[in-house]
């Protein structure tokens, strides 16, 4: 992880004058605040703010709701029920303000969750750091023959070796291009038009800011075993965080999202027929060959 020696100095700044509030606190995501947590070899997550706890969630709940609400003696278990009947604005009263160091591919992915407010480093006004996210070999895979957006086995030790050299070198070349490009006593180029040589694995940064309906949507998504690896670390550190800010939601989260199905009409048929001891197949339920296997995963 690369923090400047300015982001740095502004953390243990930060970190060494609290200050009183009136506002709700969480213990929890008080420990995160302003710490970057390491993510693949140069990048970062940290916390720069955040609003609200399980207690606003439940708060802004029985406004909302009312008597309807006044069966559920406890907040943990007003905030399951919230999960489990998919309640939303209550954990919109709940947001959190982040710092994130990524390559740029992975941002380009995360930016389709169009739910949050985004600021940008912005590479015409800055020169970009010479960091490029470079896998590990482990992480290194074929193309997947089952799935066209997903990997498949780990390459031969020396296809990886060859595939790392590449990534390197393209890597070093782009970077001197784009600095001679900009240097005065090069080219002179508007760093504006130099950036477009840059490749798709250099490093960018932002602030991200969404609330916390909005970020367990993202979470389930990207926090998935079927998520890419690259932004899947970044989804795994966000519930660290989460898990500490606001535990009973993210409990909630974990038991009716991150653990749980959705099963489509044809499935249910199917498990029902299932448990009366009758034969099933992906014939007889309608079901696509995809589908269907979907289906054997989620009972095996």
């Amino acid at each position: 992880m690369s923090l400047t020696p300015e982001q740095q100095a502004e953390i243990d700044e930060l970190r060494s004058s609290p200050t009183p509030t009136l506002r709700v606190v969480s213990d929890g995501i008080e420990k995160h605040l302003y710490k970057a947590i390491p993510v693949l070899d140069h990048g970062f997550v940290r916390v720069i703010d955040y609003m609200g706890d399980d207690a606003a969630i439940c708060q802004a709940a029985r406004v909302s709701y009312g008597k309807g609400t006044k069966s559920v003696q406890n907040d943990e278990g007003l905030i399951r029920y919230l999960m489990r009947h998919w309640h939303s604005t209550p954990f919109e009263m709940c947001e959190i303000k982040l710092h994130v160091k990524l390559p740029v591919f992975v941002a380009r992915q995360w930016i389709r969750h169009r739910t949050a407010n985004v600021n940008e480093y912005s590479a015409r006004y800055s020169i970009l750091d010479r960091e490029f996210y470079i896998p590990a070999p482990e992480h290194i895979n074929a193309q997947s023959v089952v799935n066209n957006q997903g990997r498949g086995e780990v390459l031969s030790p020396e296809q990886t070796a060859q595939v790392l050299e590449v990534l390197k070198a393209d890597s070093a070349r782009c970077y001197d291009n784009y600095q001679n490009m900009i240097d005065e006593d090069g080219i002179g180029l508007a760093r504006e038009l130099a950036r477009m040589n840059l490749p798709a694995n250099i490093y960018t940064q932002w602030y991200w800011k969404v609330d916390l309906h909005n970020l367990l949507h993202f979470l389930r998504l990207r926090a998935d075993a079927h998520a890419q690896y690259e932004i899947r670390v970044y989804a795994d550190a966000i519930c660290q965080v989460v898990a500490d800010w606001a535990p009973a939601a993210y409990k909630a989260f974990e038991d009716y999202r991150m653990g749980a199905v959705t099963m489509s009409a044809q499935m249910m048929v199917a498990l029902r027929l299932m448990l009366k001891g009758e034969e099933v197949t992906a014939e007889s339920t309608g079901m696509s060959a995809r589908e269907w296997r979907e289906f054997q995963d989620m009972i095996s």
